[in-house]
């Protein structure tokens, strides 16, 4: 395996583990903690989908082939209350994630080494993929840091669960040992 196809498989595969982690996220979640935001400055994780999935649409919908920034975007409504039930939520959720998965999936080796525009900015393929990774982890962080605080004791954890560090690194060293 090349370098850019171990490039190209290791982003999917991460890109697929925060999709993940945010599914597990908003699968705790009802109507109202979906949309319950801290303050009148805060988003709700209502909005951060809608956010998030008018961002991938707009970036990687012909991403090769357009500017990133879709003139059919509107960046700011992205931030106002309009998903008003779960099922909107989890859809909106659902199509950006498929169409940019789609797009990362159909690259190639060759095209690592192109150039794709956001906003008129000329950035390599592999620069705007790891700008988008930064992005999309951010805000799945804030998605998983929400519901933490809304669900209290009754978080599901995504991950090792707290004061089981040594026997999960004990059952992963006993899984992988040659």
């Amino acid at each position: 395996m090349t370098v850019a196809q171990t490039y190209l498989h290791v982003v999917q595969k991460r890109f697929r583990s925060v999709k993940e982690q945010g599914d597990k996220t908003l699968s705790q979640l009802d109507n109202e903690q979906l949309h319950w935001a801290f303050n009148e400055e805060s988003n709700s994780i209502a909005v951060i989908v809608k956010h998030v999935s008018g961002n991938m649409i707009s970036r990687w919908t012909d991403f090769l082939t357009t500017d990133g920034e879709k003139a059919t975007r509107n960046r700011d409504e992205e931030f106002t209350f309009s998903l008003q039930t779960k099922e909107e939520v989890m859809s909106v959720w659902e199509k950006g994630w498929q169409v940019f998965l789609d797009a990362l999936q159909k690259l190639t080796e060759a095209d690592l080494q192109g150039f794709v525009t956001i906003r008129g900015e000329q950035l390599s393929v592999i620069d705007a993929i790891e700008r988008q990774m930064s992005h999309y982890s951010q805000h799945v962080g804030q998605i998983v840091y929400i519901a933490k605080l809304i669900k209290g004791s009754e978080w599901q954890t995504l991950s090792i669960p707290k004061g089981q560090s040594q026997e999960f690194t004990k059952s992963m060293l006993k899984k992988h040992q040659r």
